[in-house]
């Protein structure tokens, strides 16, 4: 039932974001349905340095579940309690992220912050692909127990639960924020902030014992190469200028297509 009010934010954001389209951008939900299947098809388009990449990238998840995660999660299980900071904190992995992104939203819409606007786009685009079909793939096909489930780092049941352990959806969700509104704004702050935030997630769930710490690095790697990728495709959607419109006349409901050439 928690998870009603955040579903429902994000419904109701999509439509405002819908209802921004206009005759020199692209509609959104073009926009969305581009996102989705440039990044689910990308590992099609990979060359062999995007390869490598990937490769050294599960090296580290597999180099950090075997040699950090039992000392860490010990360690952690040691010393939790019930920590003020990292309770609020870890919630811009979930709850506050969507605040986050409908407060971008805002200010694009108030302000006419066209930066502010594309943020909460890209945001929300990247939360859809990372936390809501990438992560939660790999979920159900790792099957990993959780650290307070006391069976061990290396217990895995593959297909077993959508909602395991591998990897963390948190930390998926507060990368992507993070990334998109990184690559969106140059200050150094701005990044610094922001990756902090995500970071801190990321801490307060191994704090948790929600989860080990190759969860937490295998979502940031995710989410980070979501948004990333979501914001520079979504970069050049955007210089085309191609936009379709509702066109409601008697007897007739259609779409039109507008645009500067």
């Amino acid at each position: 039932m928690k998870r009603i009010p955040h579903l429902f934010f994000f419904v109701l954001l999509a439509l405002c974001l819908i209802s921004r389209a206009s005759a020199d951008e692209l509609s959104y939900p073009e926009i969305l349905i581009d996102d989705v299947k440039h990044v689910v098809t990308a590992p099609a388009r990979w060359d062999e340095t995007d390869w490598r990449s990937a490769g050294w990238a599960s090296l580290a998840v597999v180099g950090t579940a075997l040699i950090i995660d039992r000392p860490l999660s010990d360690e952690m299980r040691r010393h939790s309690g019930n920590n003020s900071f990292l309770t609020q904190v870890e919630r811009f992995g979930k709850p506050y992220a969507a605040g986050v992104v409908g407060g971008f939203y805002l200010v694009g819409a108030l302000a006419d912050d066209k930066t502010s606007m594309q943020v909460a786009q890209d945001a929300f685009a990247a939360s859809l692909i990372a936390s809501g079909i990438v992560t939660p793939a790999i979920k159900l096909v790792a099957g990993r127990s959780r650290p307070r489930d006391n069976a061990g780092a290396s217990n895995f049941k593959p297909f077993s639960n959508i909602n395991s352990s591998f990897p963390s959806g948190h930390a998926t969700e507060a990368f992507a924020l993070a990334s998109v509104i990184s690559d969106h704004y140059d200050q150094t702050w701005v990044t610094c902030t922001s990756y902090s935030i995500a970071g801190l997630v990321g801490l307060a769930r191994i704090y948790h014992q929600a989860h080990f710490a190759s969860d937490v690095v295998a979502g940031a790697m995710i989410g980070t190469l979501v948004g990333k990728s979501v914001v520079s495709y979504n970069s050049d959607l955007r210089s085309g200028k191609v936009a379709l419109l509702p066109d409601v006349g008697r007897g007739l409901i259609g779409l039109r297509i507008a645009g500067a050439f």
